[in-house]
């Protein structure tokens, strides 16, 4: 019975990433070819590569997509990190739970909802809709994200290291910079990285309040799809995809070396005891 588990579990696993990743190659794999349409593959060619890279109105909204990506998980993880600093320190458990709740409401909302609210927020404001729109919303819809990954870790904590450092005369800054940040620094990455890939994909938040000619990847991409296929989008699609690999192995190695290091910390503590 136990074998019979195992089976249907791997066949369960390679349909999921079949279903996942088959349609990725697929566009990559009609990427090379030098018909125009996916219909079939007629011959090997590097053509809409070379007119990808020489769109040079693409390569200015994958520039504003990469910006606007590292500047609102950037903004986002500092206060994502500090929102869960101040939800870790409250004492109150309703009051806790309430700020948990509403922090939580965010991540299950539908973006349209959120779109649309951004939207008329900024109508409201006399906002002009274009970079600083996007970057305030992105900024917005990725500090949740960080507060949940940050969050555990901070639970994680033992409270002793903290007392420990206040018998040895820390001030609170020498507490926050040499104790906590160093414990949840991984988390800090994880929320860092997770921001920053909803920014890079987001569509529904971004497609309500883009304008005065600017645009992300993801509009983009959308408007050039609805005029027709397009295999210069499977180039891009492909590069993309690349992309998100290398972020995923830096993810891995800068994860990793955290990690040791945090692990010879300890074993220098445990030596020294």
């Amino acid at each position: 019975m136990t074998e019979k588990k195992h089976w249907l579990g791997r066949v369960y696993l390679v349909f999921a990433f079949a279903l996942l990743y088959l349609p990725i190659f697929y566009l990559i794999f009609y990427s090379f070819s030098t018909g125009k349409s996916m219909s079939n593959f007629k011959g090997f060619t590097f053509s809409h590569y070379q007119t990808l890279f020489s769109d040079s109105r693409l390569i200015v909204i994958v520039l504003d997509t990469l910006i606007v990506a590292v500047l609102s998980s950037l903004v986002a993880t500092i206060i994502g990190t500090m929102g869960a600093l101040g939800i870790y320190r409250v004492q109150n458990k309703h009051w806790r739970n309430l700020i948990l709740s509403l922090n939580n409401i965010l991540m299950v909302s539908p973006d349209v909802i959120i779109g649309a609210s951004f939207l008329i927020l900024f109508t409201a404001l006399g906002v002009t809709l274009g970079f600083g729109s996007v970057l305030v919303s992105h900024i917005a819809f990725s500090i949740p994200i960080v507060v949940l990954l940050v969050l555990p870790r901070l639970r994680e904590m033992d409270a002793t290291m903290i007392d420990a450092a206040r018998d040895l005369g820390a001030n609170g800054w020498q507490i926050l910079s040499q104790v906590i940040l160093p414990f949840i620094l991984p988390s800090v990455f994880s929320g860092y990285f997770m921001a920053f890939t909803y920014s890079l994909d987001d569509f529904a938040v971004t497609f309500f309040v883009t304008g005065n000619g600017f645009a992300t990847l993801s509009v983009e991409i959308y408007s050039r799809a609805r005029q027709g296929i397009n295999l210069e989008i499977n180039a891009l699609s492909a590069l993309m995809f690349i992309f998100s690999i290398v972020l995923i192995v830096g993810y891995y190695f800068i994860n990793h070396y955290t990690q040791s290091r945090r692990n010879k910390r300890q074993r220098g503590g445990a030596y020294l005891k």
